[in-house]
């Protein structure tokens, strides 16, 4: 949807061509008009405030309750009704506004006052901008020297558990859960005893830098938490990648993952402490990946 910002610089430069056509008058009538736009813009209805598990637009449905229960069980679009053989406006809208969601997890960046907050040191991979990230993933698997100087410098040196942030595909993902599930992991850490490393983030990450995180700082088990790709049904969906004693092109089967992490999944406290039981499990047994019993 249109910020009132461009919605604004949009409705100024109308007014500017309108009144160098039809002087006073024409700007007169204009600017009432642009007030009315901005009025509406306000007032409108977010429809992904809708819960889509409890809305029916199927008109008198033959079984109310079972379609209900149905929906109750899948985040798919079911019983969304039709307009002859198209979706209804409304069905369309949301699909439109969903995948504008996603769209923004992709593109968007993690905000420095998120960082600073959350006390976490920046690094960023090989890749220059959000679009050879998103056309280059084997940058997104690398590092300048100059960038891990960096956590040499200001992380913990053998961590027996180090973990850090990344964006990955969806940068709403790490502000809508690093709040809840970074501590935590934190405290379920300190609890079973053991030493976390300096947590830090990572911007352009893919999965696979964890591995060069892990030679560098020789951590003993390396876990990143990364947003997923988006889809329709939330773009706030975070992953839990780990890994014992990491290494640079080791075998993706030797990475354990937790994810579906957000308000409608997993949520991320209980997501937290399911990762602490597990980094726990990592050490003791020395494996991670496929030869990990879970």
């Amino acid at each position: 949807m249109i910020s009132e910002k461009d919605l604004k610089k949009v409705i100024e430069q109308v007014l500017l061509e309108l009144g160098a056509a039809g002087g006073s008058e024409a700007c007169s009538i204009s600017e009432k008009a642009a007030e009315q736009v901005l009025d509406i813009e306000e007032g409108l209805p977010d429809i992904t405030a809708v819960d889509l598990k409890k809305q029916v637009l199927v008109p008198t449905p033959e079984d109310l309750e079972g379609l209900l229960k149905m929906k109750e069980t899948t985040p798919a679009r079911i019983g969304v009704w039709r307009a002859g053989p198209r979706y209804k406006t409304e069905t369309l809208l949301r699909f439109r506004a969903d995948h504008a969601v996603a769209m923004d997890a992709v593109f968007s960046d993690v905000s420095e006052a998120f960082l600073q907050e959350m006390n976490l040191i920046s690094i960023k991979t090989k890749c220059r901008n959000k679009d050879e990230y998103l056309t280059r993933p084997d940058l997104g698997r690398k590092f300048e020297e100059e960038a891990l100087d960096v956590i040499r410098k200001n992380c913990v040196k053998n961590p027996q558990v180090q973990i850090y942030v990344s964006d990955g595909l969806s940068s709403t993902a790490v502000e809508a859960n690093i709040r809840d599930i970074l501590p935590a992991i934190q405290q379920g850490l300190e609890g079973y005893g053991i030493k976390m490393g300096t947590p830090f983030f990572v911007k352009y990450g893919r999965v696979p830098a964890m591995d060069v995180i892990s030679e560098t700082l020789e951590a003993d088990v390396t876990c990143v938490l990364i947003g997923e790709r988006p889809g329709l049904a939330t773009g706030e969906s975070m992953s839990a990648y780990m890994a014992y004693k990491a290494t640079v092109n080791m075998p993706e089967a030797r990475r354990t993952v937790v994810s579906n992490i957000h308000k409608g999944g997993t949520p991320a406290v209980e997501a937290g402490a399911h990762i602490a039981h597990i980094l726990k499990l990592m050490l003791d047994k020395k494996a991670s990946g496929l030869d990990l019993k879970l």
